[in-house]
C-alpha cells in the first residue's frame, strides 16, 4: 500500500505546512501543528479536520424526517445485567463505546467477562490487545474463572491489520484495548499522539458503521481524570462510560457521561472478587453505614442516578474552628456547600460561622445533584446540636437561597425505593408529597415543607 501524503494543520487557525513547525506560520500560535493525511485534491480541500468527519457510508437521497422508517435499535445483552443497564439493554450493532478509567481500575476485566458471555451466548467476540500479549490476556482469564473461553484475541497495534482481521472475521464486537496503543502506517507520528488516535478512531467507527460490528474502544485518562486524546474522540464514539472508584475499594461504579441509546448519567455498581467483576443488585446497601443506633450528623438521602434512585448516606461533623474555619465536603460541591451554610444562617438562624464543617458522602459516591441540599442542612444542623435523627429518617430536596425548599425529579421513585428498604420517616418538598387522593406509600411518614425553617421544626419534633 502507497503512504499517503500527510500534512500538518494548525488546530487554531487551520493553517497547513508541509512540515512540522513549532510556530504556526499562518497565526503565530506556538504548538498547534497536527499531523493528519492530506485529503486528496478532487475532495474537500478546505477540511482542516482531516478524515475523521468523512462520511460513514454511501451518498443517500433527501428525505422528509416523518416518512424515514424508523425502528428501535436491536440490542445484545451482555450477560452483565449492570454492565446492560449503563449501556441501555445491551451492545447496539455499529455501536461503537468509548470506556475510561484510572489504570488498574478494571477496564479489561470487565471487558474480557462481557466478550466471554457474549461468545457463550453464540455471538463471536474478539478481544485485541495491544498493550498485553496473548498470554497475559489468557493468564487473566484464567484467573477469572474462564478457563474454556472461546474469544479470540489478537496481540496487534498495527490499525492496517487489524481492520483486515476484523474484515476477514466480521465479529458481533471487538474490545480495542487501547486506542492509545494503535497506530496507522500513514502516519509518521508516535502511537498515542492526537493524529494517532483522532485517525485511528475514525477509521474504526466507519468499518464498525459498515459493518455492523460492535467496537468497543478503552481509552487511557490523563492525571486530571480526563480521557486522553482529543476531545473529537468522545464526540465520534455513540456512548462514553467512566470506570470510577478507589483501587483500595472493592466497589467500582461504571457512569454513561455519554449514550445515543440510552440515558445519560446511568451508572453500575460492580464488586471486585476474586473471579471478577460481579454486579451488585442492591447498591443502596455499599454507601449506608451500619450503625447500632443513630448518631449525630447522620442523615440519609435518596438521590437518583440515571433512572436508578439510591440511598446514600450523609455525614456532617461540625466542630469548633479557629480564626480560618475550614469548609470540606467530599464527594459534594463544596461551594454549594459554602452557600448552604449562609442560606442556614440567614433563613434558619444557625450559625456555624465560627465553626469547622466536614462533608462526607459515604461510600466514595459523587453527588451531583442539588436534591442533596436538605439532607446536607439536616446533617450539619444535627452534628452542631449534638442530637441525632430518628431511626429510619430520610430526606430530599433543593434548597434556594431564599430558603424555600424546592422539588426533586422524581420523587415518588425517590420515596417508594425507601419505604422498600424499610425507612419510615421522610422530609420531602411539598411538591414531592403524594397529591390528595393519590395512593400513600406504605409504611412511610411523610413529612412535606416549604422551607427550610419548617423542616428544622419538624426535625426538632421528631429528635
Amino acid at each position: 500500500m502507497a503512504k499517503e501524503k500527510t500534512i500538518y494543520v494548525c488546530s487554531e487557525c487551520g493553517g497547513t505546512s508541509a512540515k512540522w513547525l513549532g510556530k504556526c506560520p499562518s497565526c503565530g500560535a506556538w504548538n498547534t501543528l497536527i499531523e493528519q493525511v492530506a485529503t486528496p485534491a478532487a475532495g474537500a480541500t478546505n477540511n482542516r479536520f482531516g478524515t475523521q468527519f468523512a462520511s460513514l457510508g454511501g451518498s443517500a437521497e433527501l428525505a422528509t424526517l416523518s416518512e424515514i422508517e424508523a425502528a428501535d435499535v436491536a440490542r445484545a445483552p451482555t450477560g452483565m445485567e449492570e454492565l446492560d443497564r449503563v449501556l441501555g439493554g445491551g451492545i447496539v450493532d455499529g455501536g461503537v463505546t468509548l470506556i475510561g478509567g484510572d489504570p488498574g481500575i478494571g477496564k479489561s476485566t470487565l471487558l474480557l467477562q462481557a466478550a466471554d458471555a457474549l461468545q457463550n451466548a453464540g455471538r463471536n467476540a474478539l478481544y485485541v490487545t495491544g498493550e498485553e500479549s496473548g498470554a497475559q490476556v489468557a493468564l487473566r482469564s484464567r484467573r477469572l474463572g474462564l478457563d474454556h473461553s472461546q474469544v479470540q484475541v489478537l496481540a496487534e497495534i498495527q490499525l492496517e491489520k487489524i481492520i483486515a482481521t476484523l474484515d476477514a472475521t466480521r465479529p458481533t464486537i471487538a474490545v480495542i484495548d487501547s486506542i492509545q496503543t494503535v497506530y496507522s502506517d500513514q502516519l509518521t507520528s508516535a502511537p498515542g499522539s492526537v493524529a494517532q488516535v483522532r485517525e485511528c478512531a475514525a477509521h474504526l467507527t466507519r468499518f464498525a458503521k459498515a459493518s455492523g460490528t460492535a467496537v468497543v474502544f478503552v481509552g487511557h485518562v490523563t492525571k486530571e481524570g480526563a480521557l486522553a486524546g482529543p476531545r473529537v474522540l468522545e464526540h465520534m464514539v455513540d456512548t462514553v462510560l467512566y470506570f470510577e472508584g478507589d483501587t483500595h475499594s472493592s466497589f467500582r461504579l461504571v457512569r454513561a457521561i455519554k449514550n445515543r441509546f440510552g440515558a445519560v448519567n446511568e451508572i453500575g455498581v460492580f464488586a471486585m472478587t476474586e473471579r471478577g467483576l460481579k454486579g451488585v443488585t442492591n447498591p443502596s446497601a455499599i454507601f449506608l453505614s451500619q450503625h447500632a443506633e443513630p448518631v449525630p450528623g447522620s442523615v440519609v438521602l435518596v438521590t437518583l442516578e440515571g433512572t436508578r434512585p439510591m440511598l446514600v448516606e450523609i455525614q456532617a461533623l461540625v466542630d469548633n474552628g479557629g480564626p480560618s474555619p475550614r469548609r470540606l465536603s467530599v464527594g459534594l460541591d463544596r461551594d454549594r456547600l459554602a452557600m448552604l451554610l449562609a442560606v442556614l444562617h440567614r433563613h434558619a438562624g444557625v450559625a456555624c460561622m465560627d465553626q469547622d464543617v466536614f462533608v462526607n458522602a459515604v461510600g466514595g459516591v459523587r453527588i451531583s445533584e442539588p436534591a442533596a441540599d436538605l439532607a446536607v442542612m439536616l446533617a450539619i444542623t444535627s452534628s452542631l446540636r449534638g442530637k441525632p435523627l430518628p431511626k429510619g429518617f430520610i430526606a430530599f430536596g433543593e434548597v434556594g437561597l431564599a430558603g424555600e425548599v424546592r422539588p426533586a425529579p422524581r420523587g415518588q421513585e425517590r420515596l417508594r425505593e425507601a419505604a422498600k428498604l424499610g425507612f419510615s420517616v421522610a422530609v420531602v418538598p411539598k411538591a414531592n408529597a403524594p397529591k390528595k387522593g393519590a395512593k400513600e406509600i406504605e409504611g412511610l411518614t411523610i413529612h412535606a415543607v416549604e422551607r427550610i425553617e419548617e423542616a428544622l421544626d419538624i426535625v426538632r419534633q421528631l429528635q
